[in-house]
């Protein structure tokens, strides 16, 4: 199974601020633990959303762009992971294990990664075909 792990915002990520040396390397090595471990495909962090924008879609309508900052600090993301586990058991074990080493409030959403297999009948064959096929290509751009 493949979780992505969301690291929410805060006030420090939002402001710019940047992590210490001593943040860095802790998160170096618990990042170690992961690729070691074998469960790490992916993790990164994000900019403040100064940075970002959102697209709006309302139905019809042209797309809307919207330019950050954005003010709910706690419904925006500052870094993931993309873990392969065995259970989201494991995924909670090792998210527990994330260093705070600065001892702020934080919060991590788990979300497991939709597979094939969840589409049901609705992934025909050819569908199937065609995504695995992109993945593939999508794999040389990395």
């Amino acid at each position: 199974m493949r979780f992505m792990v969301i690291m929410k915002a805060s006030e420090e990520s939002e402001s710019g601020q940047l992590p210490t040396t001593e943040m860095l390397a802790e998160m170096g090595k618990f990042n170690e633990e992961l690729v070691k471990a074998g469960v790490m495909l992916a993790g990164e962090g994000l900019t403040s959303s100064a940075d970002g924008a959102r697209v709006r879609f309302a139905g019809n309508a042209e797309p809307t762009v919207i330019d950050g900052p954005f003010t709910e600090t706690k419904e925006l993301v500052a870094g993931f992971w993309i873990l392969q586990v065995k259970s989201k058991e494991e995924v909670i074990e090792w998210v527990r294990r994330v260093p705070n080493t600065d001892g702020a409030h934080h919060e991590i959403e788990i979300r497991r990664i939709a597979e094939a297999e969840d589409f049901g009948d609705n992934l025909t064959p050819e569908l199937r075909e065609a995504e695995e096929r992109l993945r593939g290509e999508a794999a040389k751009n990395a």
